[in-house]
């Protein structure tokens, strides 16, 4: 079980977006990084690739390290480290600030 899953809600603890919370789109734990829904959006120049389709810029969400980002406890609704308890033989998340499950 890794501390960031698809679908949380996290805060962005570094960068020029420090302090903004969003819903994680993806998450890929092979390169530990993580694409923010609405966060860190970067300008792409998109070609167009057939007859007829247009061309332009486009704002898109790049990906952030994991390790820049810190889960949003649903019960305390804020930012906290990640502990793992073992519960009826499942390992699960645990808020290390109210020790609430999520």
């Amino acid at each position: 079980m890794n501390r960031i899953q698809t679908g949380d809600t996290v805060v962005i603890i570094t960068g020029r977006d420090k302090g903004n919370t969003g819903k994680v789109l993806e998450y890929s734990p092979s390169e530990k990084k993580v694409i923010i829904e609405g966060q860190n959006l970067v300008t792409k120049h998109i070609k167009p690739r057939r007859q007829g389709e247009a061309g332009g810029v486009v704002k898109a969400e790049a990906p952030l390290y994991d390790s820049k980002v810190m889960p949003v406890c649903p019960h305390c609704n804020k930012g906290t480290r990640v502990g793992f308890v073992e519960k009826d033989g499942k390992k699960v998340r645990v808020c290390t600030r109210c020790g609430d499950t999520f």
